[in-house]
């Protein structure tokens, strides 16, 4: 009997999937559990449509996260932090932070997707990379000026 699994099933399918299984177990388990339905017309029509949306969804998301790319790399972010000698800050300028300045310009980023190893430490310009979407990356400008 052919089913459409509705939720993940380990050892049998991912949700989406269309599988062949034995009919006692489909009937007994898998559409009892609601964790399949049968493979029919109609149930496919269903199926088809929910993957067509849930592309258009991802299409949508990936085309946000390459415009808001390119705003971030022309982008230069103003911070000021107090420093002593030889340019070195007093404490460092990290990745929450640099979340916290972007949010006053309406820009949400999540702080775990900038990957910088070290925080900033010194005055100057930092590139910071930031992982917006898979296949997707923008590199922000951090400028670090003495207060």
């Amino acid at each position: 009997m052919k089913v459409i699994f509705l939720k993940d099933v380990k050892g049998q399918g991912k949700k989406g999937q269309v599988k062949e299984v034995s009919e006692g177990y489909a009937n007994n388990f898998l559409i009892k559990q609601g964790l399949a339905a049968p493979a029919t017309s109609s149930n496919m029509k269903v199926l088809e449509q929910q993957k067509q949306s849930e592309q258009k969804k991802k299409d949508e998301e990936k085309a946000q996260a390459e415009q808001l790319a390119a705003r971030l790399n022309e982008m230069t972010l103003q911070m000021k932090g107090k420093s002593g000698e030889g340019g070195r800050l007093f404490g460092s300028i990290t990745t929450k932070q640099i979340a916290e300045e972007l949010e006053k310009l309406n820009i949400v980023i999540d702080k775990r997707k900038m990957s910088l190893d070290d925080p900033i430490r010194s005055l100057g310009v930092t590139q910071v990379p930031i992982k917006l979407y898979p296949g997707v990356s923008a590199t922000l400008k951090v400028q670090v000026t003495e207060e």
